[in-house]
C-alpha cells in the first residue's frame, strides 16, 4: 500500500489525491459510483466530478462514509482522505465574519481597535471583501495627499447597510482631511488626532441581504506629514488586491519595496524591490491574496 501524501505540502489536496488515485487505478468513475452503492452509499456521478476537480469537498455524513468506503478501493492509507479535508464552508461561497482571524493580524490593542472602540468585535462583520483597488498619490512635498478606493463587498448576513473605513494618516493636520463617495452622500468622519487616523461609515446604497454585493468607491484627501510606505491590513482572504502608488515628478524616491506582514507589527516577509515607471508609478498585486498586510515602502535620496 502507497505512503499517505503530506498533507503539509500546499499542492497536496482532497482533489488532486482523489484524483491521482483514481488515475493511477484507472478507475472510471461509474465504477466508484457503483462500488459505494453496492455499500448502500449513494453518491451521484456530478458529485464525484466536482471532488475530483476541487468544486466541492465531501462535508454531509453521507459523503463523509463515501470517502471512508473509498480508501479501500483507491488503495489508499485510512484516514488519507478525511485528513485532507478542510472545515466546513458555509452555503453561499463566503465565509463569515471571523474574530479569531481579525485578532491575529491586527493583534492585542492595536491602533484600529483604540480609534473604533467597543466597535472593534463587530469591524464589518456583516461584510466579506472580495476585491479592494487602491490608488495613492504623492504630492511635491512627499506626501501622500489622496488616497482612492474602489471595493467590492458582499454581504455575509441580512440588513447590511454601510462599509466601515478606518485609515492612518502621516501627522495630518487638523482641517486638512476631507472623504468623499463616488457614488453617495458624504459620510460623517471622525478624525482622531490623537492616532493619527480617519473613521468613516460609507453607505452602501442600499440595505443587502445576504449573498447580494455592492461596488463602494470613496477618496480620501489630506495635508500629512512625510510619507514612507503605504499598507492594507487583510482579515480574510481576497480574490484581488490592487496596490497602485503614483509619484510627484519633483518627489521621486530612490528606491521602492513590496512587502507582506504576517500581522502588524511584524517583520516583512517575501520583501522584494520593485521598479517605478515613466509616469513615476509602481504597484503591488499579489498573486494570492491571504490573510496579512501587504504594502509597498520607499525611500528618499536625502
Amino acid at each position: 500500500m502507497p505512503n499517505a501524501p503530506h498533507p503539509a505540502d500546499p499542492g497536496v489536496t482532497f482533489a488532486t489525491v482523489f484524483r491521482d488515485a483514481l488515475r493511477q487505478r484507472g478507475l472510471p468513475l461509474e465504477r466508484v459510483r457503483d462500488h459505494l452503492r453496492a455499500q448502500q452509499i449513494t453518491v451521484s456521478l456530478a458529485t464525484l466530478s466536482h471532488w475530483q476537480r476541487g468544486r466541492s469537498q465531501p462535508e454531509k455524513a453521507q459523503s463523509l462514509r463515501a470517502v471512508d468506503a473509498l480508501e479501500p478501493l483507491l488503495n489508499l492509507p485510512a484516514g488519507t482522505l478525511r485528513s485532507l479535508l478542510g472545515p466546513h464552508r458555509p452555503r453561499g461561497g463566503t465565509p463569515p465574519h471571523d474574530p479569531a482571524a481579525v485578532r491575529h493580524v491586527y493583534g492585542e490593542d492595536s491602533d484600529v481597535e483604540q480609534a473604533l472602540g467597543d466597535a472593534f468585535p463587530h469591524f464589518n462583520a456583516g461584510l466579506r471583501q472580495l476585491v479592494v483597488h487602491e490608488s495613492v498619490s504623492l504630492d511635491e512635498h512627499r506626501s501622500i495627499d489622496e488616497t482612492s478606493v474602489t471595493t467590492v463587498v458582499r454581504a455575509v448576513r441580512d440588513d447590511v447597510r454601510h462599509l466601515s473605513v478606518v485609515h492612518f494618516l502621516d501627522a495630518p493636520k487638523a482641517g486638512t482631511v476631507d472623504l468623499t463617495v463616488r457614488d453617495g452622500p458624504t459620510p460623517r468622519i471622525r478624525f482622531l488626532p490623537e492616532l493619527g487616523c480617519v473613521a468613516a461609515d460609507i453607505p452602501l446604497g442600499r440595505q443587502l441581504a445576504r449573498t447580494e454585493t455592492a461596488v463602494v468607491g470613496y477618496t480620501l484627501r489630506s495635508s500629512a506629514g512625510v510619507s514612507h510606505q503605504h499598507e492594507r491590513r487583510i482579515t480574510a482572504p481576497l480574490r484581488t488586491y490592487l496596490l497602485h502608488v503614483r509619484f510627484h515628478p519633483l518627489a521621486v524616491p530612490s528606491n521602492c519595496w513590496g512587502y507582506h506582514r504576517t500581522q502588524i507589527g511584524a517583520e516583512p516577509r517575501h520583501r522584494h524591490r520593485v521598479a517605478l515607471d515613466a509616469s513615476h508609478t509602481t504597484h503591488l498585486l499579489p498573486a494570492q491574496c491571504t490573510p496579512g498586510v501587504y504594502g509597498l515602502e520607499w525611500s528618499w535620496p536625502d
